[in-house]
């Protein structure tokens, strides 16, 4: 945050509300500076921890299907399967955690981000979508009643 206020309530009030920083006018140029290449530093340490292991590539190999993200490819019994880039993004969302149960809405955000605009039953198209691409390897998706899909572990 780059505020006026800068009473302590007003500093811890902002950092409660989400601010990663909080910098009071007048400030220096050369100190805003440095505190965003710090907060830029910061973010891409904690991207790096969240990444694959090198060797992986975060490729996923679950029951007969192996999903290689990098190379949008998908093989299932070594065989591989053409799938659109949503019907792939769907499936990867899915195989990246076995068992979770995921909401239409979150596969939604996970496959498009939270400002696309699109109805729920557009997940389910590409649900039938996959399933049918999949062959027999497409039940391992399933669905939810009342609440939406999981990939089976």
């Amino acid at each position: 945050m780059l505020t006026a206020k800068g009473e302590e309530a007003d500093v811890v009030a902002g950092l409660n509300a989400g601010a990663n920083d909080y910098i009071t006018k007048p400030f220096s140029r050369n100190v805003l500076i440095a505190r965003v290449r710090a907060a830029l530093r910061n973010a891409g340490s904690s991207a790096d921890a969240a990444a694959p292991p090198p060797e992986s590539d975060g490729i996923l190999k679950i029951h007969n299907l192996v999903i290689h993200p990098g190379k949008h490819l998908v093989l299932v019994n070594e065989r591989p399967v053409e799938l659109t880039a949503t019907e792939f993004r769907v499936l990867e969302a899915l195989a990246r955690k076995p068992g979770w149960v995921f909401t239409r809405q979150q596969i939604l955000d996970a496959v498009h981000g939270d400002m696309y605009a699109a109805t729920d039953r557009a997940v389910d198209v590409q649900i039938v979508g996959l399933r049918r691409k999949l062959g027999p390897a497409g039940k391992y998706i399933q669905t939810v009643r009342g609440v939406g899909y999981r990939f089976k572990e």
